[in-house]
């Protein structure tokens, strides 16, 4: 066996670190990895929060420096780039489409250590939507040696911007991984009987404002002509979405309104759901895994993975199309188990371990490079 390669995982924020979870503990078993895991300190305290549920304890933190997104990413950078000169790293390990995804991209690139991107070639094309998020995974696709795509679409995403065949393995997303290793290691099982309840979460920037006042009207609407449907709200911590969600649905019986759910709380909370109003793209992907049906409150999606599938459907921001769907949904049981029943269209829980074979007889067996310039 040659020499154990120094693997760089570099994650910021609480999807990062759900999706690459999985990943580093199928690595720590790899007799030929040795992994790092660097957190960017993009996300703080929910960061701390999501790391303690996977039994996660970074090996590299970085100090963030200021508020704005420049102050973060030019502190960011500089300290990646301290990092990449302590060792010959083999590989860097980036995740979806953060600014610390492209942060630690962008560190690999100028320091000619291959890239490898998990969950590549998400796309809407359409750079405002999400913003900056679309921009970014963009971008970091065209530094990544590793493309490891999600679904069948992403994979065919990427074969149309031009990259080889052979730098993309189709794997499934580490997202259904995280799950069942939850359900394995933190006993996560359905708990309600009956139908369970609507659980609820805005919090996407292009939602804020008077889209967030829709939402919440509709909440209201549906809590107040269902009285005897439970209602859960995890409320994002940002004032933008507080405020309006504290002063619309605040004082309605039904609604409960909680801090942010960490990570297993948020699955347990899906696995005793009903039905789940939500812009995440995160809870797209995780609530067919329970059978959960989606109403996604956005106006595309670079998922629509799941609703080809049949678990999810778009629908927007408005009152008025909230409160239809969910109300045909309650009196079309047929509708709502057709839903139900569409399965997961985003894995089946293997993606991990289809990545450390890929990984394994790249860097071991024929060691990755960038070529060096002329």
């Amino acid at each position: 066996m040659s020499a154990a390669q120094d693997i760089l995982l570099v994650s910021g924020t609480r999807p990062e670190i759900i999706k690459l979870a999985p990943l580093y503990h199928a690595l720590r078993e790899a007799p030929w990895a040795r992994v790092s895991w660097l957190h960017t300190g993009q996300h703080a305290d929910m960061a701390d929060q999501i790391l303690a549920c996977f039994d996660v304890l970074p090996d590299i933190t970085l100090t963030r420096g200021g508020d704005s997104l420049l102050d973060f990413s030019t502190g960011c950078r500089r300290q990646l780039d301290a990092v990449m000169q302590q060792r010959d790293w083999s590989l860097v390990v980036v995740q979806g489409d953060t600014e610390s995804a492209f942060q630690g991209a962008l560190a690999g690139f100028y320091h000619r250590v291959p890239v490898a991107h998990v969950e590549a070639g998400l796309r809407t094309y359409n750079l405002a939507r999400p913003f900056p998020e679309e921009g970014l995974r963009q971008m970091i696709s065209r530094l990544a040696r590793f493309h490891f795509a999600p679904t069948q679409r992403s994979r065919v995403a990427l074969q149309t911007e031009g990259i080889a065949d052979e730098f993309i393995s189709l794997t499934g997303n580490t997202v259904v991984d995280a799950q069942q290793w939850t359900c394995a290691h933190r006993g996560v099982k359905r708990r309600v009987q009956g139908r369970g309840h609507l659980l609820v979460t805005v919090h996407r920037r292009e939602n804020w404002g008077h889209d967030v006042q829709e939402i919440c009207h509709a909440i209201a609407d549906i809590a107040r002509r269902q009285p005897d449907l439970e209602v859960l709200f995890p409320v994002h911590l940002n004032p933008v979405i507080q405020g309006p969600v504290n002063d619309i649905l605040g004082g309605i019986a039904n609604v409960t309104l909680t801090a942010p759910l960490d990570y297993t709380g948020m699955q347990q909370a899906l696995a005793d759901a009903w039905l789940v109003l939500t812009d995440s793209g995160g809870l797209q992907e995780e609530a067919p895994t329970f059978g959960v049906p989606v109403l996604v409150l956005r106006d595309e999606t670079e998922r629509p993975e799941a609703i080809e599938a049949g678990c999810a459907l778009l629908i927007g921001a408005t009152r008025s199309a909230i409160v239809t769907e969910v109300t045909r949904l309650t009196q079309d049981s047929t509708a709502w188990s057709r839903m139900a029943r569409a399965g997961n269209p985003f894995g089946d829980g293997t993606a991990s371990a289809q990545i450390v074979a890929v990984l394994a007889r790249s860097l071991v067996a024929a060691p990755a490079a960038i070529p060096a310039l002329a």
